[in-house]
């Protein structure tokens, strides 16, 4: 389906054609129609879906239909990367629009606090914020949010998860009671269901199904102790001509420092990003790593969702993510637009389980790869690889 065919204004289908889009994804053609009515809308779709332009063009469509003055629009989202991408995408679609955006979060310097706080003063019709720094707008004499007509919360289950239940939930309180609501999220856990009952009236409910992963990207899996991890990871990247760009995920930020103490060489540069840095560095982190400057950056799954990095060669999974749709997340970062990517999980005894579930949702098999000899051997896997499964190459892309 193409973008007209959407009936959004004339002039939104022109910022559409300008930045290169032709024809809507799924959630856009299911979305879009319905967030246009007022509606209220729950949407359950992964990222990498085009998600973003599923709420932003309609909340910008009716801007401009019902020429709407002031702050208008609220979009709740986890993180400030997250927040920076919908405001820059906003822009874009908005450049001939006279509709401004800000986004607002923490760990700038004074001077972003002060833009922040007169963007919310005088009235910048679209705001994109992490909860805990708009609560702190909010709780300011200056902040006007008595005429939100939107609210979108963007990838709701991943702020639950990180514990803004509570400031969703100041935030709802300090906004008008006849409002629009969208909710976006991943997955729908139950805490999410009984969110979505107390803030959303009537809603249209739409479920994509998880998108598996990309043909294009090899997946393989190591089962071995906590304690082989790094040496592993150290002999598979050791060739440098192989892989330029390489992540590797784990699941806490303790386990950050400790990784890239590991995984230091004299020969590349490894750094590691979590939310514990300012928000500078993991700016300027996030710049050297898309120019490959870093070789390998060890992330949280703050990266895992939403934030575009071309030409990632390699993803690790240092230990098993907590869900398998998280699975699907983070090797998701490999393979983007059809090109060649390796995905490669270190297991160990405890996460045979949740290995289980990764392949009962994305309906294959992981290849199970033998340790190198020289690391000794692994625990014992519980299920054998097929017989007369080729050796393990160390160079995926060739196998």
């Amino acid at each position: 389906m193409t973008f007209e065919e959407l009936n959004l204004a004339p002039e939104i289908i022109e910022a559409i054609s300008y930045m290169g889009f032709e024809k809507a994804s799924p959630i856009q053609e299911k979305a879009i129609p319905v967030a246009i009515t007022g509606q209220d809308l729950i949407a359950v779709a992964q990222t990498g879906t085009g998600k973003t332009a599923a709420f932003t063009l309609p909340i910008l469509h009716n801007i401009l239909k019902n020429k709407i003055k002031g702050t208008s629009t609220l979009i709740i989202t986890p993180t400030r990367e997250l927040a920076m991408q919908i405001d820059r995408q906003i822009q874009g679609f908005s450049y001939f629009l006279g509709i401004n955006s800000i986004a607002v979060y923490g760990g700038g310097d004074a001077n972003e606090w002060e833009q922040q706080k007169k963007a919310l003063r005088d009235g910048v019709e679209v705001i994109v914020a992490t909860p805990g720094k708009l609560l702190s707008h909010l709780n300011m004499a200056y902040a006007k949010t008595d005429k939100i007509e939107h609210l979108i919360l963007d990838e709701a289950d991943r702020m639950l998860d990180m514990g803004f239940l509570d400031d969703i939930k100041k935030i709802i309180n300090k906004l008008p009671k006849k409002r629009q609501t969208l909710m976006f999220s991943a997955t729908m856990p139950p805490k999410i269901e009984a969110l979505a009952k107390t803030i959303l009236n009537d809603p249209a409910q739409i479920s994509l199904a998880i998108s598996k992963p990309s043909e294009t990207v090899f997946q393989g899996v190591y089962l071995c102790y906590d304690n082989q991890k790094i040496p592993l990871i150290n002999h598979l990247v050791s060739d440098e001509n192989e892989y330029k760009s390489i992540i590797v995920f784990t699941s806490t930020k303790k386990k950050v420092n400790e990784i890239v103490r590991g995984l230091r060489s004299k020969k590349y540069r490894v750094e590691g990003i979590s939310s514990d840095l300012e928000q500078s560095k993991r700016e300027e982190l996030m710049r050297d790593f898309r120019s490959n400057k870093i070789r390998l950056l060890v992330a949280t799954d703050v990266i895992s969702r939403g934030v575009d990095v071309p030409n990632i060669d390699l993803v690790f999974n240092f230990d098993a993510p907590g869900n398998p749709e998280e699975y699907v997340h983070r090797i998701g970062r490999t393979g983007r637009a059809g090109a060649e990517g390796v995905a490669l999980s270190l297991i160990n005894e405890q996460d045979m389980e949740k290995l289980a579930d990764v392949e009962k949702l994305i309906e294959k098999k992981v290849y199970r790869a033998p340790m190198p000899e020289f690391l000794g051997e692994g625990p014992e896997w519980k299920d054998r690889a097929p017989r007369g499964k080729k050796p393990y190459k160390k160079n995926f892309k060739k196998r």
